[in-house]
């Protein structure tokens, strides 16, 4: 497969973000002086910026965390482990870019007169998004940037394996359930911020179960004769 040379998935990635700035340059003129930028629970249009900076939010944002995203594996201390799942990692930065190129477009939109329940579209993408992160989560090594990053994770392997472990599962059921906003504006909200928060400090609280595990075997392991 292509997408497996990285020089073809940096260049999936430029793609993403340069059709992201053309897009917004090419909408640039047909839009009002003043864009909808902010949306409420129900859905409305509840904040305002000028042009330039509600159209020029979501392009440098993607821009400022691709160079973030693409800086982790070269400034990690464990970057040897980052490259044991990087395939995993620029699979996920393509599809955050595709999350935040499809944000632009609803954006857009909107601005251009379209009417619809901002929270209900973007359910779909969460759930994509969601699962993604899911996918990455199970296959991510021990590292300080990715992944789910508690003291008890980073203090062992066996910690983090499991938590990643279950992770994975949760986050991709997590991406399922976000997918339902899209029947109802009332589910939209609770469908995609619910489960991640239940699922975070489930996970927390896990990891420093599995670290007092160890602890426990550790101290109960008899000494040498």
């Amino acid at each position: 497969m292509l997408i497996m040379d990285p020089k073809y998935r940096m260049a999936i990635i430029a793609g993403i973000l340069l059709l992201s700035f053309a897009i917004t340059l090419a909408a640039y003129p047909v839009l009002p002086d003043r864009l909808a930028s902010h949306w409420g629970l129900s859905g409305d249009a509840n904040g305002y910026l000028p042009k330039i900076w509600g159209l020029a939010i979501v392009p440098v944002l993607s821009a400022a965390l691709t160079i973030l995203f693409l800086a982790i594996p070269r400034i990690d201390p464990l970057r040897a482990n980052i490259a044991k799942f990087r395939e995993a990692f620029d699979a996920f930065i393509m599809l955050f870019l595709a999350y935040m190129l499809y944000v632009q477009l609803l954006v857009i939109a909107w601005n251009l007169g379209l009417r619809f329940n901002f929270g209900q579209l973007l359910s779909p993408a969460f759930g994509v998004l969601f699962y993604a992160i899911g996918i990455l989560v199970g296959k991510a090594r021990r590292n300080w940037f990715i992944g789910i990053r508690t003291p008890w994770t980073l203090s062992s392997d066996r910690v983090w394996d499991k938590t990643h472990a279950l992770g994975g599962k949760l986050f991709r059921i997590a991406g399922i359930i976000a997918l339902l906003g899209i029947l109802s504006p009332a589910l939209a909200f609770v469908c995609i911020i619910g489960p991640v928060f239940l699922i975070s400090v489930y996970l927390v609280v896990f990891s420093y179960l599995e670290y007092r595990k160890e602890e426990e075997h550790a101290g109960a392991a008899p000494g040498p004769a």
